[in-house]
């Protein structure tokens, strides 16, 4: 069983680590605001995977796979605010183009713990990872809902780790993006990839 959570976890630590929404919209808050905002938004996304979780252990993300009504409304609604996150971005980099040095820019109004709980919890995909994927990949040794639930746990951690010490990089760095011309491009950056993600959040398939 050991080797089995072993495995397990190199898989999980692997899709983690893939680029996704998530890592895009931690960027935005910590590059904006702050470690502290960017942590908070990693709170979100964390507590939207766990929800996702707990619907897994008691069967209702399995229905929202395997019903294509459900899952097209929960992906449109997800890349609806994927999209709007992005033009918020986009709008915010053309707020001052002069090559004058500027103050900080006002913190977004969103709560940041509700910007990555809604970006996650919106995302259906995670649905279907977790009830295609995770089944195949818990513990022989272990009941099913028990071993999902640890695998669940497991990723939420590895999840808290990779983004936590991502945004901890974002702020050594905080003057370079501080710089008026790094921060507008980053807004500019990470707008095209938010919107970009939202038309492939509402273009996949379950």
């Amino acid at each position: 069983m050991f080797v089995q959570l072993l495995a397990a976890a190199g898989v999980l630590a692997v899709l983690t680590m893939v680029p996704g929404p998530d890592m895009a919209v931690v960027t935005k808050r910590a590059v904006a605001c702050g470690w502290r905002d960017g942590l908070r938004t990693i709170g979100g996304i964390t507590a939207g995977l766990l929800t996702w979780g707990v619907l897994t252990v008691v069967g209702l993300a399995a229905v929202l796979a395997a019903s294509a009504t459900a899952y097209t409304a929960v992906k449109l609604v997800g890349a609806a605010y994927l999209a709007l996150l992005g033009v918020q971005a986009l709008l915010h980099s053309r707020r001052d183009r002069s090559g004058a040095p500027e103050p900080a820019p006002p913190a977004p109004k969103a709560d940041p713990w509700r910007t990555g709980f809604l970006s996650n919890v919106f995302n259906p995909k995670v649905a279907v990872f977790y009830t295609g994927l995770l089944p195949t990949l818990a513990p022989s040794g272990m009941a099913a809902p028990a071993g999902m639930a640890l695998l669940v746990l497991l990723h939420a951690v590895l999840t808290l780790v990779w983004l936590g010490g991502y945004v901890l990089l974002l702020a050594r760095a905080r003057v370079f993006f501080e710089r008026p011309v790094v921060r507008r491009t980053m807004d500019r950056v990470t707008g095209v990839v938010l919107i970009g993600f939202g038309i492939k959040v509402a273009t996949t398939r379950p």
